[in-house]
């Protein structure tokens, strides 16, 4: 009689990092080696992947996007119930003895690649599954972290708002952090996009306005629009211009005093002369 295999767990041997990496905690690494041995393909977001850029003070389980691809999710699923893996709760807990055990849940393919995120445990070990964003742009039915149906997205808002996972490949970097457990690791800006979601429960959104002209009339006190005897940022006003270049003194209608010598404009004729003879 053939006997199935069965996945290997996390706890099964301990591992060594690699030379840089030794603030890696172990559970991390061993959860890192037990997803390389199941087969699972996957991008590394999380505390872990800031941890392994080089940031030495975070703290927090291993998460996950898992490529969105039927088989990778099968196998996925099978490692997890091998594992009995359950619904945690990190509220006010921490990592300490006093968190208590997972909450029993029924897993499968299907409800890990519809999930927004999975907080889930097994044998000590965490483990966070997030989901990539799509190519559309309508939302899609998921469940959250309770396995409740949820029609957004990640981030909590409609649309697709978290990183496609081609994209989060295709920015990412590959690290060997022990030996045999060499894994993609996102983008920093990738990283900092699924911080704020967890953190948050939203995704970032960056907001560009635009200042518009103010509204003629709603001009503060002695604040006179230029042309009107102002002067803006110590330029002089069009009308001080020319009672300068008139010599001062010259009737604002006259345009010729000042710009012609004195014998001149006493025999120009004025406007009336001017206009007559035109």
């Amino acid at each position: 009689m053939l006997l199935r295999r069965r996945p290997s767990g996390p706890g099964d041997t301990p591992v060594q990092p690699c030379a840089g990496f030794e603030h890696l905690e172990p559970r991390s690494l061993s959860v890192l080696r037990w997803l390389i041995v199941n087969r699972i393909d996957f991008v590394l977001v999380g505390p872990v992947a800031e941890a392994i850029r080089g940031d030495t003070t975070v703290s927090g389980p291993v998460a996950i996007v898992p490529a969105p691809y039927a088989r990778n999710y099968e196998r996925l699923t099978r490692a997890l119930v091998a594992e009995r893996a359950g619904l945690r709760s990190d509220r006010g807990l921490g990592n300490g003895p006093d968190r208590g055990g997972p909450d029993p849940v029924t897993l499968s393919a299907d409800k890990l690649a519809r999930g927004r995120r999975w907080m889930l445990s097994f044998g000590g070990h965490d483990l966070d599954i997030e989901r990539a964003g799509h190519r559309s742009g309508g939302a899609q039915p998921g469940a959250g972290v309770d396995g409740a149906d949820s029609p957004v997205e990640p981030g909590g808002a409609a649309g697709a708002r978290a990183p496609r996972y081609q994209d989060l490949l295709y920015e990412s970097n590959r690290f060997e952090v022990a030996d045999g457990v060499s894994i993609e690791v996102a983008a920093p800006e990738d990283l900092v996009h699924y911080d704020h979601v967890r953190r948050t429960g939203v995704a970032p959104e960056f907001t560009v306005a635009r200042l518009s002209s103010p509204v003629p009339g709603d001009e503060a006190p002695g604040d006179e629009a230029p042309g009107d005897g102002a002067s803006v940022a110590g330029v002089p006003s069009d009308e001080a211009t020319l009672s300068d270049a008139r010599g001062g003194g010259a009737p604002a209608g006259d345009v010729t005093a000042g710009l012609m010598p004195a014998e001149d404009a006493a025999t120009a004729p004025g406007p009336e002369g001017r206009a007559s003879g035109a």
